[in-house]
């Protein structure tokens, strides 16, 4: 449930970041367990967890949203509701990205000799990286924004 008040849903809010970045730890965990079973891999489980982090991922960003409009609505501040688009554009961006580097790393796992690979595994590695520096400052201005009226 969604808090009332506007410092329980800042809070909220926070911690809702967080389970987002334990979510991102544990698919990055099974993924690296799935190319293990390489070379027959053991698609049924990673099935399921792709299954679970999409439920994770789907609950946290509903809750999320749920925030946002109140924000908007009922403190009337449309700059932190704006921040919270922008941050869940990136996290949109980031999860598709995330997908397209566990398949480019289960190709190159499967074709050691293509060294074309490698070269797509760093670009999206460093598309990545600037996702997650944009993450962060969109967190920052979100957090001088809601200390604002303290």
């Amino acid at each position: 449930m969604v808090p009332t008040d506007f410092k329980a849903l800042i809070q909220r809010f926070y911690q809702l970041q967080s389970e987002r970045v334990e979510t991102y730890q544990l698919f990055d965990e099974g993924h690296e367990a799935y190319l293990r079973t390489g070379p027959h891999y053991d698609f049924d489980h990673y099935r399921q967890l792709v299954h679970e982090i999409t439920l994770a991922f789907n609950g946290i960003s509903k809750e999320v949203l749920d925030i946002k409009e109140k924000l908007h609505n009922e403190f009337d501040r449309p700059a932190l509701s704006e921040h919270m688009d922008k941050l869940q554009s990136k996290e949109k961006q980031k999860l598709e990205m995330t997908a397209k580097l566990q398949l480019a790393r289960q190709r190159a796992q499967d074709h050691p000799e293509d060294e074309d690979c490698q070269e797509q595994i760093q670009e999206i590695k460093q598309e990545i990286i600037k996702n997650k520096e944009a993450l962060s400052e969109i967190m920052q201005d979100f957090k001088y924004d809601s200390e604002e009226c303290d």
